[in-house]
């Protein structure tokens, strides 16, 4: 159907299949360019008679279910029109979002190593809207993304709109016969994509651009892998810092955080009686920092020995150690 009839095609499966089809004409985006990109079964493409199909796809059979995602076509279809004016961001966004699936599961060393990166596009720092939407579509893993950007060109300036002044001469420089065979598209009715492809001519659109891609699969799944864990590490040794600066600042107040408690202790909303055994956790670990772990514990128990008839508080204590 796509084929012959549509320029987009979009399948969302609540088992974790994503499907992206596009259909470009042939004169603005042509099999050879794509061709590098390609990556069975994730990334496809082949040619009718008048047109080149583009069949992006991401399986992710443990994923959840995502309520609210923008999985909507028109998120997704401004990437047509950038590919039919030239970038190739999203073919290179599709090829890496198969290398994360390459990644899950396992394969050989030696297909990854195998695997050759394509043409690097300018700008992958820089995404645009629809390609932001197209990478999450696809599931393109952010350090994997990251690493790729890192050899990549600047991204090209935003396109500025010719003025009638500007296309004029462009027109009139066309062949009679392109004239006439444009025309004609014309009045037979509206053809979605018609101006687009007209704009692609006039703008004499030159080879996008791209670096060579230098690098294998393997080893741009190492350098994500890489990242990937320095990240982890960095997000780790922040939320201990953190941690450290908040049982300190207990540890300086002590007696204001057992008031706390027993005003939590003294309501019977469930909701504050959590507070104060999450107030009673992180204050002993503040006094185990400090050498007051006796003093805890005996306050500790005479709390404990206080509210001895309150079984939902003394579970709640027992679950967090707090005996």
């Amino acid at each position: 159907m796509t084929e012959r009839y549509f320029d987009a095609h979009l399948y969302v499966t609540n088992w974790g299949t994503h499907r992206l089809m596009l259909r470009l004409p042939k004169r603005t985006l042509s099999l050879p360019t794509v061709q590098p990109y390609s990556l069975d079964p994730h990334v496809g493409a082949w040619t009718t008679r008048t047109h080149l199909l583009l069949d992006l796809t991401s399986e992710d059979e443990e994923g959840d279910w995502v309520e609210g995602a923008d999985d909507s076509l028109a998120a997704l279809i401004g990437v047509r029109d950038e590919l039919a004016t030239g970038d190739l961001r999203p073919l290179y966004l599709a090829w890496l979002s198969a290398l994360t699936v390459w990644e899950l599961e396992d394969d050989d060393e030696e297909s990854y190593q195998a695997c050759p990166e394509p043409p690097v596009p300018a700008g992958l720092g820089e995404l645009t809207a629809p390609q932001r939407a197209l990478a999450d579509f696809l599931r393109v893993d952010e350090d994997l993304l990251a690493v790729a950007a890192q050899a990549n060109p600047t991204a090209p300036g935003k396109p500025t709109k010719r003025t009638k002044k500007e296309l004029a001469p462009l027109i009139a420089a066309l062949p009679q016969k392109d004239k006439d065979a444009l025309l004609l598209r014309l009045a037979l009715g509206p053809e979605p994509g018609l101006r687009t492809e007209l704009l692609h001519r006039l703008n004499d659109t030159a080879a996008p651009a791209t670096a060579p891609g230098r690098r294998s699969a393997a080893a741009l799944l190492d350098a994500a892998h890489t990242l990937r864990t320095e990240r982890r590490q960095r997000a780790e040794a922040d939320r201990a810092a953190d941690r450290a600066r908040h049982l300190a600042a207990l540890a300086d107040d002590t007696e204001s955080v057992w008031q706390k408690i027993e005003a939590h202790l003294a309501t019977r909303k469930p909701s504050s009686h959590d507070q104060a055994v999450t107030l009673l956790a992180d204050l002993r670990d503040a006094c185990a920092t400090t050498g007051r772990h006796t003093d805890f514990g005996r306050r500790l128990t005479r709390l404990r020995e206080a509210n001895r008839h309150r079984p939902g508080l003394i579970q709640r204590l027992d679950r967090h150690d707090l005996r």
